[in-house]
């Protein structure tokens, strides 16, 4: 039995303030094409990220990293024009605000301006508090993340859990965070009793990856969720369908039927 509730009008930032406030989790998915983010939308997911995800699951990059800002554009431009509900985010790409606060600010404005996405996330803790500040004043909304931080794997020294000797400063990172204007914060590889204790400390929700079920909401890539992404699978993922089986048995049956002279046969065909 569903408990889906069909809720037309969109979200927005308020949203998800309120959503905490109410006990109410927010579920979100990742999506980079129109297809996939109309199909989420009206299923009834709260938020869609454009995750910088999109080089390794659509890309076939090793890693986030080489992901440009016109490929975040191009995405999310696509997934943009699919919802109508959902309250869509992009990645901002890394290189994109890195080097220094002005040409950040000129990029977040740039895929603002491009895409109409209503907020861009970033990655990185109370060092980059001032450039979230920046961009809240400048009407861009912004989604933290703290954590594990792909765009920083190469001096992470690989992937690894975090809060697993304390909280505290994760907390700093997400109450400086908080100050700055962020409307959410995601949680990615943090231990669920850390996790726990971050959500409790903000009024702004969370938003978990990998990180327990004491956040306010949960995060998954759309193609580990639905097993069509399968070079391999995160200890996090839950698999809520095997994708890429179907269609590489659908794609034999049509190789089969081509082949066998089967299709197309006469109701496939003009006359």
């Amino acid at each position: 039995m569903s408990v889906h509730k069909e809720i037309k009008q969109s979200l927005n930032i308020n949203s998800f303030i309120k959503m905490k406030e109410n006990n109410d989790k927010i579920t979100c998915l990742t999506a980079y094409d129109y297809t996939s983010a109309k199909i989420l939308d009206n299923a009834g997911i709260d938020l869609i990220l454009v995750g910088d995800s999109l080089g390794m699951v659509m890309n076939g990059y090793n890693s986030t990293i080489p992901v440009t800002i016109d490929e975040m554009i191009y995405h999310t431009k696509s997934v943009k024009r699919a919802v109508n509900r959902a309250f869509v985010v992009s990645d901002m790409p890394f290189g994109s605000y890195q080097i220094d606060e002005k040409s950040a600010v000129m990029n977040a404005v740039r895929i603002v301006k491009e895409t109409e996405v209503p907020a861009i996330k970033l990655e990185g803790g109370k060092e980059i508090a001032p450039l979230v500040e920046k961009l809240v004043n400048a009407g861009i909304g912004v989604m933290g993340h703290i954590g594990l931080k792909p765009q920083l794997i190469n001096t992470m020294g690989g992937y690894k859990i975090f809060g697993k000797d304390g909280a505290e400063s994760l907390i700093e990172d997400a109450k400086a965070l908080e100050k700055a204007g962020v409307f959410s914060i995601v949680l990615e590889g943090v231990s669920s009793q850390s996790a726990a204790k971050i959500t409790e400390s903000l009024n702004i929700p969370t938003i978990g990856i990998g990180a327990g079920s004491g956040c306010n909401g949960q995060i998954l890539v759309y193609h580990d969720v639905f097993g069509i992404f399968t070079d391999f699978k995160p200890k996090f993922v839950k698999r809520y369908a095997n994708v890429a089986e179907i269609i590489n048995n659908a794609a034999k049956e049509y190789i089969n039927d081509v082949k066998s002279g089967v299709f197309p046969d006469e109701e496939h065909s003009f006359k």
